[in-house]
């Protein structure tokens, strides 16, 4: 992907106030309003327009993170997204959430039409990530656009895709790219940092991946079921969290990002080991010596 220019302008000059993004050539406007900050936001034209918001926050029982996603139009009134983002504010049955992200235009181009087909597209791809629990109780409503608006919003869609991860929310991003599990294991050696890794003792055995944000566990994965008293309580809570996606034969029913190796490979045999020399590739060799290799070659 090429690179882009965004512009980034902290409205209330910190990092944690509200948070205005636009990009170079995009018509686009987003904004990341903290709940605590909406009423600072009362004199802002574009936020009475109609467009796509996302409302963020973490579930209390389990501490996964969620997200509704919604659209709002203009209404008689005059209010638009603003008015929608207040509603919720004042509804008992969302006070989950902390923050808000919106999508809107600077040429208030958005009709009816225009936020149910971005809301429905929004939807999917927040549900095929399966980053964060989706909130939303009905599927939305797909609309029905010209193929030639249908390609003006798919690229709005992908402008807003990093824009989103900009703000600190990759609700869009799979932890996995689609296909590449595939591709490790017919060439494991296409991308030595991109390596697909193995665990396995016994009936026990993981599959993972390093990524930019830590390890992932793969689906399909074996774990051991039992507990060793000296495992660290936190991954002992991470087996509590994680214990719905794990099936009577304790295989992973989905990927799971975990923070490294090490806590990958505790969560997968339940006691404590060396990452290093468990972690293997495809053809044998360990994680140590896959990282010493690297090293040696960013040294040259």
């Amino acid at each position: 992907m090429a690179g882009k220019n965004i512009n980034y302008y902290l409205m209330d000059g910190t990092s944690g106030g509200r948070i205005k993004c636009t990009i170079a050539n995009w018509t686009g406007v987003a904004y990341r309003i903290p709940r605590t900050e909406l009423d600072k936001c009362k004199e802002r034209e574009d936020l009475k327009q109609s467009g796509v918001y996302f409302l963020f926050g973490i579930e209390d029982d389990t501490g996964d993170s969620v997200v509704y996603i919604g659209q709002a139009g203009v209404r008689k009134n005059g209010e638009g997204i603003l008015y929608r983002l207040n509603e919720h504010k004042r509804n008992a049955d969302k006070d989950y959430w902390t923050e808000a992200v919106v999508f809107t235009t600077s040429n208030n181009s958005f009709g009816p039409t225009e936020i149910s087909w971005l809301e429905n597209s929004f939807c999917t791809l927040a549900t095929n990530a399966k980053r964060y629990v989706i909130k939303n109780s009905n599927d939305p409503n797909i609309g029905n656009v010209t193929e030639e608006k249908e390609s003006e919003l798919e690229e709005f869609i992908e402008y807003a895709k990093v824009v989103m991860g900009v703000l600190g929310h990759k609700v869009f991003e799979p932890l996995i790219v689609t296909g590449y599990i595939e591709n490790a294991v017919t060439n494991p050696q296409t991308d030595k940092s991109d390596l697909l890794l193995e665990i396995k003792m016994g009936t026990t055995k993981a599959t993972g991946k390093r990524t930019t944000e830590g390890f992932v566990l793969l689906k399909n994965s074996k774990i051991k079921l039992e507990l060793s008293p000296s495992l660290r309580d936190y991954i002992k809570r991470l087996r509590e969290r994680y214990s719905s996606i794990v099936d009577g034969g304790c295989v992973l029913q989905e990927d799971i990002l975990l923070r490294s190796p090490n806590e990958a490979a505790q969560f997968v045999f339940g006691y404590p080991v060396n990452a290093l020399t468990t972690w293997k590739t495809l053809d044998g060799k360990t994680l140590k010596e896959v990282e010493t290799s690297e090293a040696i070659e960013h040294m040259n």
